[in-house]
Order: C-alpha cells, then sequence, then structure tokens
C-alpha cells in the first residue's frame, strides 16, 4: 500500500502521526507539507511554502471568521451543523489565491519529481487541501485512478468549510472531531493516533502540585478565562501555574513531565474538548481538566476527563488538589484509556476497515 499524505500544515504532529502508524504496518507512506509548523513537530517533506503570519494576516483570518459568524446568526442557521463553502471572499483574494497558486508551481513540480510522489497510489490530504488551491493535481491523480481521501480535523469544517472540488473527488472523508459529523452528510470518525510509547507515566507528584496549561490558540482554549481562576485558587491552595506558549514541541514535553494537573479549555471556543496536548498528558499520567459539550460528553466512550465549565473550573480544580485518591485514579484510567482509543494499533484497524469499505482497498 502506497499513501500520500498532503497537509497545509503537520497541525500537531497528526498528519504525521498518521503517516507514521501506517509505516508501522507495512505502507510505504509519505507526508507532504506544505508550510512548515512554527512548533518544530517533526517533518518528512516540507515544501516551505511562506505562510503570511504577519499581523495584517492575522487580521484579515480572523475577520472572515467574525463574518462567518454574523452570517450564521442573520440567516438563523444552527452554528453546530453549518458546513462553510471554501471560496474566495471577494476579488482580491481570488487574485491573491492565483498568485499563489502560481508561484508555488515551481516548489510542487520539484517535490513531486525528487521524491517520486506521482508513484502514489493514495493521496491522503489533510484538511481537504490539495497542493494548489483550484485543485489541479487532486483532479488528475483521479482521473489516473488514485483514490483520494479527505481528512479534517481542528477548525476545518468549522471555519474554513470544504473545497466543492474536493468533496467531489473524495472516496472517503474522515474526521477526528465529533462535532464535523453533524456538519458533513458523508464523513466519518476515527480517534487521533497516538503512540504512548515514548511517554513515561508519572509516579511521584511535586510536593506542591504543578498545574499546566498550554495553548497554541488562547482564543480557542478559553486562556483568558483560565488565567484568573488559578490566580484565585493560588491564594487558597498551595500550587504552581504553568503557563506555556510559543515554545518549541519537544521543550513543551519537557515541562509537562515536571506537572501533576492540566488544564486543556474551558468555554469551548474552539474545539470540541481536547486534542494531542490532551493525549500526551493523560499518557504522562498527569489527570486533564477539560470542558465538553453534553453531546460530545455522552458520546465519548469512558470519558478520562474532568469535566468543567468556566462557572464549575474553581471548584473542579479545588476537588482534584484536595483529593490525591481522585489524582491517582484519573492518571491510571487516563494512560488506559489512551492506549486503549488512541493506540496505533486501534486506529489503523479502523482506518482499515473504512479503506475497504470505501473501496480505497480490496475487501479482503
Amino acid at each position: 500500500m502506497n499513501v500520500l499524505h498532503v497537509a497545509p500544515l503537520n497541525v500537531a504532529g497528526v498528519p504525521y502521526n498518521m503517516m507514521d502508524m501506517q509505516r508501522r504496518f507495512g505502507a510505504n507512506a509519505r507526508l507532504a507539507t506544505l508550510h512548515r509548523n512554527p512548533f518544530a513537530f517533526p517533518e518528512d517533506i516540507c515544501l516551505d511554502i511562506p505562510l503570511p503570519r504577519h499581523q495584517l494576516g492575522r487580521l484579515w483570518r480572523s475577520y472572515k471568521r467574525g463574518r462567518l459568524e454574523q452570517s450564521i446568526a442573520s440567516s438563523g442557521r444552527n452554528p453546530d451543523t453549518h458546513l462553510p463553502v471554501r471560496k474566495p471572499k471577494n476579488v482580491l483574494e481570488s487574485l491573491y489565491f492565483r498568485w499563489d497558486d502560481k508561484r508555488r508551481e515551481r516548489v510542487v513540480s520539484k517535490a513531486l519529481r525528487e521524491n517520486r510522489l506521482e508513484e502514489f497510489e493514495i493521496v491522503h490530504y489533510d484538511g481537504g487541501v490539495d497542493f494548489f488551491r483550484d485543485a489541479r493535481l487532486a483532479e488528475r491523480w483521479k482521473r489516473e485512478g488514485k483514490k483520494i481521501v479527505c481528512h479534517y480535523m481542528g477548525s476545518d469544517l468549522r471555519v474554513r468549510g470544504i473545497d466543492p472540488m474536493m468533496d467531489e473527488l473524495s472516496d472517503l472523508n474522515l474526521t477526528n472531531e465529533s462535532d464535523h459529523l453533524l456538519r458533513h452528510p458523508n464523513i466519518h470518525y476515527i480517534y487521533i493516533p497516538f503512540d504512548v510509547t515514548p511517554y513515561r507515566m508519572r509516579e511521584v507528584e511535586n510536593r506542591r502540585l504543578r498545574i499546566i496549561h498550554s495553548p497554541t490558540n488562547r482564543a480557542s482554549k478559553g486562556t483568558e478565562l483560565i488565567v484568573p481562576v488559578m490566580e484565585r485558587v493560588k491564594k487558597s491552595r498551595d500550587v504552581e501555574f504553568v503557563l506555556v506558549e510559543h515554545k518549541p514541541h519537544d521543550e513543551v514535553i519537557r515541562i509537562k513531565q515536571t506537572c501533576d494537573l492540566a488544564i486543556e479549555q474551558v468555554g469551548n471556543l474552539g474545539g470540541t474538548g481536547y486534542g494531542r496536548n490532551s493525549l500526551e498528558a493523560l499518557a504522562l499520567g498527569i489527570p486533564t481538566i477539560t470542558e465538553m459539550t453534553p453531546d460530545y460528553t455522552a458520546w465519548l466512550p469512558e470519558n478520562p476527563f474532568v469535566l468543567a465549565t468556566p462557572e464549575t473550573l474553581y471548584d473542579r480544580l479545588l476537588e482534584v488538589i484536595d483529593s490525591p485518591d481522585m489524582r491517582s485514579e484519573k492518571r491510571i484510567t487516563g494512560r488506559k484509556w489512551v492506549e486503549k482509543y488512541h493506540s496505533y494499533e486501534s486506529v489503523h484497524r479502523r482506518l482499515m476497515e473504512l479503506y475497504r469499505e470505501h473501496r480505497i482497498l480490496p475487501a479482503s
């Protein structure tokens, strides 16, 4: 089996883990990323195409997100089920997209040639995004008989939505986000593949508990809600709050290994409850506090998290801080849960089932 993964970014290392998982089970798998991840997650083939990270680019993306929210609200559509369609928002953005496709032609052609990327039989598009915005390679590869998989994660379908052409070309749609199941009529859930073996469980706590919060995006994780709650907690309990931002991934892991409790998110402002950040904490035996929607809480099997909202976070923190037995139980169940649902073996088994159901591979 020859699988090429194509991703705009190696977001939280998940595209790399998908490739690594398939390699572990004998596939010839590669990952081509268009832009380099700023947090130093591992790369395979990185085209290093510049990505606008300046203030103007951030403001424009924020503006588009705000316009989307206003459009949904004014139309009366349900924000939990609405599926945006990816397209230029105006003439200037359309011109920019054409220019951007043109400037990357030489880089993409070189990567295809030097890494023999034309030889792969399955092309797994993370975010449902081709090398080019006009989906020219995906369209050609589909005509040549290659199988197309679109894999959505994070806010892909909440904010960016689908590219109609890529959606039409796709033989199989995957997601790691439960709310995406409500947005796309033909999509299948798989857990994030996560290799627990490099993570050694903590066996001894600090005398003074260290509580970590490590957001990649403050707005989506509710950091501005979490920080003042932690200030209140520190006034009544002898704990240390560790806020980790803008550091390489390996440094974040080294800091996590010294902590006793983690806060993932509150507010449900940008996700459904957890991602790789939480999986790392649970694998290290660190009890993790997060907020989930009621639907997700009911859906997630054997939920290992300590659940909190912005209103209950203070009390939940005190409860966990004051209960060594609770922390001990959560350390064990959290690690076992990651091994059961997110292990390479478990996720690969489900992925192969879906590949066969959708004729990506011949039925066994």
